[in-house]
């Protein structure tokens, strides 16, 4: 039977939400078409504070890879805004040109951020907080700039406030209003949030109206109030509240009204196209929180699944905010009315202020900070209406309290009903993860995420998980720091699984999962990309390597870019070049008009924008070495000029970095490894945040390992002191060779030596110089024979395939 055609303009957590759900009703059902403005995959957009506040990287908050997309057989286009439906031919048309026919429609265009229409909105500076763009270009500004000013001391202004000042700008919320949070928090808890924010070092200005954002060479400068008062502002994120995106469906005739309307099915006047998500006006109300997102996605699914069964009826919401050590949790109308009564408790020493609204017998609102232990109690009972007068005296002191309950005394999952929420922002409740836990046989928090959703979102449930599992698993349940399994496929976990290869012998994926008892036949792609990586880096020259278990960098042997084209970086050995290299990357950019040339921070030239159709083509014309800048191996070694050229250099740096690059070349490892080669204490080949770093002073080398220059910067510990070159290269072969055998698949060495400690690896490095000798005999044995992959394939290209075009 032909497919039908469903297109999904809107590529957030809402549309692949639903998506999602009609992948697991009816995954035949329909040829899947998604398109989306962002130049990203699916990510979780209520996590970009905590990756504005370094506690999460945009690679951690993807919901959906690009694998995922392909294996499920749905064409994706990135940075693609549709600009037209034509209704009558049943068509969309994006910017680019791509017009797809649909079926079925499938609305999900999310909401854009509201700019104060005041003088100066337009200026360079001044920024909305809705996307990964603007995460980044607030985290670029706080690099070089001091003063920022957030307008709107809502949720998400709050959560911007918090993550600018950890990046290190003086913060200035301004908000209309007394009191922050004054749609979540009466003005109580509103003043004891501030009171800890101000602790945390944020600045606030209440009930003031902002005039006027004042420039000078085209960037913001400052802010003025209508009072006259102006304070300084080098960046102004403007954090005052959310509008429908219902544009492109107005301009198709679609009924809207301050957002696109819908019925109980999601669906709008076109009964071919469907609705979901921030852009929607149900029953006159426009969410803009997750969890009523995700259940008008789940209802949505049945019905273009044609289950003809369920119907969104509206949500009662709940909210918590996102910044680290500040609870807070607030539902329904907790402001009351002349006929509602209240319960109080307030400790203002202590912190803690709660405040239970009461009418007719049921809870009707709830305001908690400081403690929000029972939040989702509370949320229950004011969800289901249950009466209170049975426990009322009992209520303000939470759950654990009601000894006649028979719960007395036990801990908090004990208490609570299958019914119960768990996950206000998945909707998850308890009997749904119990279930999953026991039929799917998971357990860890990990294995929960995938298969429920529980903890996968904001994070602020993932405690409570954790007790589930513990209390439904029993004396089975070990906790994730010691004994957290590769994956859901399997109960080995990463250390186990490398004694099984070893001990066994196993030297291909299908002998080790076989061998080991793998849950799901095939494995996934978690589990398949480690186990490949264990065979190799066990049983190197008698494991089979499978491309297959590789990511796709590794694959085609080039870095894949946010618009589906690659980069390509050939080795530079040391950083050094020559004159006949420089000319033949110029001709190769020329021949096939690369977009840019770029200098990349590990001294070495990317090309940028190239088709998957010319990378074997452009490697044979270059007839340079790979610079492995897409794998998890080792990258490039930085060097400064040294002793060769600098007054400064003590020694011959640049010689030592092309040394150790070409020694270690062609090697995998469980994450990416950069090295860099200093020739005097300067450091001017930023030694001190590399994996290794190495150091000349004037009686030899330091060498540094465990450095990491990415978003959480971490420096190198030392390791130790040689007097040679050739010592430099031993020891810092044996440190990466134990790395190798022993670190976890995607470790960089930083979490490795925070796991087994410095101590252990100087044991294993200084105190052993046998062991230390022989470890660095095996990463010799390792990379005999290697060969360059970009020869390999210009070689053997034409039996091969991948590099044509393929649409993802």
């Amino acid at each position: 039977m032909t497919k039908q055609k469903l297109v999904v303009v809107g590529n957030g957590m809402a549309g692949m939400r639903a998506v999602e759900e009609l992948l697991k009703i009816a995954p035949d059902m329909y040829d899947i078409t998604v398109f989306g403005d962002e130049p990203y995959p699916n990510y979780n957009r209520i996590m970009l504070s905590p990756v504005l506040a370094n506690e999460q990287t945009i690679d951690d908050i993807i919901l959906n890879s690009r694998e995922w997309y392909a294996e499920n057989n749905i064409t994706l286009h990135t940075s693609a805004r549709v600009n037209k439906i034509d209704r009558k031919a049943r068509t969309v048309t994006a910017e680019n040109g791509i017009t797809v026919p649909y079926d079925r429609l499938l609305l999900a265009t999310g909401s854009k951020p509201f700019m104060l229409p005041i003088p100066g909105a337009e200026l360079e500076g001044v920024l909305g907080y809705r996307d990964i763009k603007d995460t980044n270009d607030m985290i670029e500004a706080a690099k070089t700039h001091k003063h920022a000013v957030v307008i709107g001391g809502g949720l998400l202004g709050l959560e911007a406030a918090n993550g600018l000042k950890i990046q290190g700008m003086e913060v200035t919320v301004v908000h209309k209003n007394d009191w922050l949070l004054e749609r979540q928090l009466d003005r109580t808890s509103g003043k004891m949030l501030q009171k800890s924010l101000e602790a945390r070092g944020l600045s606030f200005l209440l009930q003031k109206d902002t005039e006027q954002l004042i420039g000078k060479d085209g960037r913001v400068v400052a802010v003025r109030f209508k009072d006259g008062q102006e304070i300084p502002a080098d960046l102004v994120v403007m954090a005052v509240g959310i509008r429908p995106n219902y544009g492109l469906a107005e301009s198709a005739g679609i009924h809207c009204n301050r957002g696109i309307v819908v019925n109980d099915t999601m669906q709008t006047y076109d009964p071919r196209v469907y609705a979901v998500g921030e852009c929607v006006s149900h029953r006159g109300i426009a969410y803009g929180l997750v969890a009523p997102l995700f259940e008008m996605a789940k209802v949505c699914a049945t019905h273009l699944a044609n289950f003809g069964i369920g119907l969104y009826k509206g949500s009662v919401t709940s909210t918590k905010l996102k910044v680290t050590g500040i609870d807070l949790f607030s539902a329904g109308d907790f402001m009351g009315s002349d006929d509602a009564e209240e319960i109080l408790l307030h400790d203002a020493v202590g912190g803690v202020y709660k405040k239970l609204v009461i009418k007719d017998d049921t809870i009707i609102g709830a305001v908690l900070y400081g403690d929000t232990t029972d939040g989702a109690w509370y949320f229950q009972l004011l969800r289901d209406k249950k009466p209170i007068h049975e426990i009322r005296d009992h209520l303000m002191f939470g759950q654990d309290s009601l000894g006649n309950t028979g719960h007395q005394g036990q801990d908090k999952v004990s208490t609570m009903t299958d019914e119960m929420e768990v996950c206000g922002c998945n909707g998850v409740c308890k009997g749904t993860i119990v279930k999953a836990i026991q039929e799917k046989g998971l357990f860890t928090i990990d294995d929960v995420k995938k298969q429920t959703k529980a903890g996968s979102s904001c994070g602020s449930c993932t405690g409570l998980v954790e007790q589930i599992l513990a209390s439904t698993l029993g004396g089975g349940y070990a906790p994730p720091s010691t004994s957290k399994a590769v994956c859901g496929c399997t109960d080995f976990n990463h250390e186990e699984v490398r004694d099984e290869i070893r001990k066994h012998k196993y030297l291909s994926i299908p002998a080790a999962m076989k061998g080991m008892g793998w849950k799901t036949p095939n494995g996934c792609a978690t589990c398949r990309p480690a186990l490949n990586y264990y065979l190799l880096s066990t049983w190197p020259h008698e494991a089979r390597d499978d491309p297959q278990s590789r990511f796709i960098n590794e694959r085609v042997h080039a870095n894949i870019q946010k618009d589906g084209t690659y980069s390509v970086i050939p080795r530079m050995y040391g950083g050094v070049t020559s004159s006949d290299q420089l000319r033949k990357i110029a001709d190769v950019a020329d021949k096939y008009k690369v977009p840019m040339v770029k200098v990349t921070g590990g001294q070495r030239i990317d090309l940028l924008g190239v088709k998957k159709e010319d990378l074997t083509n452009m490697w044979a014309d270059l007839d340079m070495p790979s610079g492995y800048a897409y794998g998890k191996s080792i990258r490039t070694v930085k060097t400064c000029v040294g002793s060769e050229f600098c007054r400064f250099g003590t020694q011959n740096s640049t010689q030592l970095g092309i040394d150790i690059e070409k020694a270690f070349d062609h090697m995998w490892a469980p994450h990416k490894v950069k090295f860099a080669v200093s020739g005097c204490p300067r450091n001017c080949a930023e030694s001190g945040i590399k994996d290794v770093g190495v150091i000349g002073v004037d009686s030899g080398w330091e060498i540094y390992v465990g450095g990491n220059g990415g978003i959480k910067t971490e420096v190198a510990q030392f390791l130790c002191k040689v007097k040679t070159a050739q010592e430099v290269i031993e020891y810092s072969g044996a440190f990466i060779q134990i790395y190798r055998e022993e670190a976890r698949y995607l470790d960089r060495t930083v979490h490795w030596i925070e796991r087994v400690g410095l101590d252990y690896v100087k044991k294993r490095i200084l105190e052993d110089a046998e062991g230390r000798q022989a470890a660095y005999e095996r990463l010799l044995y390792a990379l005999q024979g290697s060969v360059d992959p970009w020869a390999e394939r210009v070689e053997k290209r034409d039996a091969h395939k991948e590099f044509e075009t393929i649409t993802i």
